[in-house]
């Protein structure tokens, strides 16, 4: 199974690490998959969410508002200004981590067609959790 390292940082500390299958970005020219053994690009992250599928074939959704990612060979950086993991153990915590994710997007300063879609695949995530 090729899997790479995958960590999400923020200013506040890390949201995400660990090994994954693949992680979709949402790039200034639009969404971009990575597999393991990608080559090397640093590019600028728009507001959006990126999807990981992790090592049990799961995937995990994190809301992220803006940042950079670093690709190589054998690791993924993605440096964002901020982000909310969607997760959670019970209903309550994935009811928290929305609202967190609301808040997140309505922070988002440019309101335009990329906020219908971020707030489009932060419902659809929300229901595949619930």
């Amino acid at each position: 199974m090729d899997t790479f390292k995958l960590e999400i940082v923020t200013p506040n500390g890390l949201i995400f690490s660990d090994e994954a299958l693949s992680v979709t970005l949402p790039g200034q020219e639009g969404e971009f998959g990575v597999l393991a053994g990608h080559s090397s690009i640093s590019t600028l992250l728009d507001a959006g969410v990126v999807d990981i599928e992790k090592t049990n074939k799961n995937v995990e959704s994190v809301l992220i508002n803006w940042g950079v990612v670093n690709v190589d060979e054998e690791k993924v950086v993605v440096l964002v200004e901020g982000a909310v993991a969607i997760r959670g153990e019970s209903e309550s915590d994935v009811a928290k981590a929305l609202e967190d994710a609301k808040e997140l997007v309505k922070s988002i300063e440019d309101s335009g067609a990329a906020i219908a879609t971020v707030s489009a695949k932060l419902e659809n995530a929300a229901q595949k959790l619930l």
